[in-house]
Formats: C-alpha cells, structure tokens, sequence
C-alpha cells in the first residue's frame, strides 16, 4: 500500500468511527452526555468536544489556516449531540479532503501550525499520524465512559464481517463513501 491510500483509510475510518460513537452518544438524555464520567476530561459531552475542537485547529493549519490555540477558546463549543456530530462531520470532511488533496508526494510538505508564541512546522504525513493517534485516544475514553450508561458502545476497532457488509455500505452511504472509494475497486472483496 502506498502512504494516500493508507492516509486515505485513516481519514475515512476516522470519520466513520467519530460518526458511530456519535450516533450511539444520541441514545443518551442530556444529563447522562453531561454527567460526571472517569476519563481525562469529566464527561462525554467535554471529551467529544475536545476531539473536535483539536481536530479543527490541526485541519485548519493543514489548509494553511491561521486559527491557532483560538480553536480552543470555546473547549465546549457543541452543547448537544446532534450539533458535536453536525460539527464533526463538517470537520472530517474537510481532513478527508486535505488527505485527497495531498496525491502522491503532498504528505512530505511542511505545514505551519501557528501557536501564538512561536509557529511549528511539521510535514503533514507526521501530523495526521499525530492527529490520527489524538483522535484514536480520545474516542477510547468516550467509548469507556459510554460503557458506564444504559447505551452500548459500539464496535470500533475492526472491519465488519462480510455478512454485515450491507450494514456498513449503509453506514458509509449515510457518510457520502464507499469502500470502492477509499481503497479502490479491486481492494473491495467480492
């Protein structure tokens, strides 16, 4: 596998997973999506947030972006579910697009992530893995504190079966992908 398509997988897996734990967060009344949870931030509603709101600073530098740590001036920007998963959407979008943007020699370009006392430069392949890895992090608190109310987390690590394929065609439908998609016709089992 080449470094797009992999980068590809991850930015669509992303998405997809933030989608999931979104959906099943929906399942919740607003005082369990705000109760008091275990977990760096103290509840779903904070550690989501943080997701998000990470996400749009990193993105906004990988579009050349000035946003800097003012996309953290608001930690709880989405007080309800429908509005975080509407904003998430929005925002993994926009990484899916960067990714797709990048080809085939764009992961090596230097991105300027501006931090008010000083401007970081890092190449965008090392920051989406560090992105990749915040966002993977974080979903794992939600999905544990998701574990302590009456909603079931769902699953997130692994491929579905071949017998739940019509079960994640929908899913990525609902999404505005396919498979085809992120890993090409002949990557897609028959």
């Amino acid at each position: 596998m080449d470094a797009p398509l992999i980068f590809r997988g991850m930015a669509h897996n992303n998405a997809w997973a933030n989608d999931r734990l979104l959906r099943a967060c929906e399942g919740l009344s607003p005082a369990d999506f705000t109760a008091p949870r275990t977990g760096f931030f103290p509840t779903l509603r904070a550690t989501l947030n943080h997701i998000l709101v990470i996400d749009r600073f990193y993105v906004d530098a990988m579009e050349g972006g000035r946003l800097g740590p003012d996309a953290w001036a608001d930690p709880e920007p989405c007080r309800d579910v429908p509005s975080l998963r509407e904003a998430q959407r929005a925002v993994d979008r926009r990484l899916i697009a960067v990714v797709d943007a990048a080809g085939e020699g764009g992961f090596g370009r230097v991105v300027s992530i501006d931090r008010h006392s000083h401007v970081q430069r890092e190449r965008l392949g090392r920051l989406l893995l560090h992105l990749f890895q915040h966002q993977i992090h974080h979903r794992g608190q939600a999905h544990a504190m998701l574990s302590g109310t009456a909603v079931s987390p769902p699953q997130l690590d692994e491929f579905f079966p071949a017998a739940e394929a019509p079960l994640r065609a929908g899913e990525f439908a609902a999404l505005g992908f396919t498979e085809a998609q992120i890993w090409g016709p002949e990557a897609t089992p028959a």
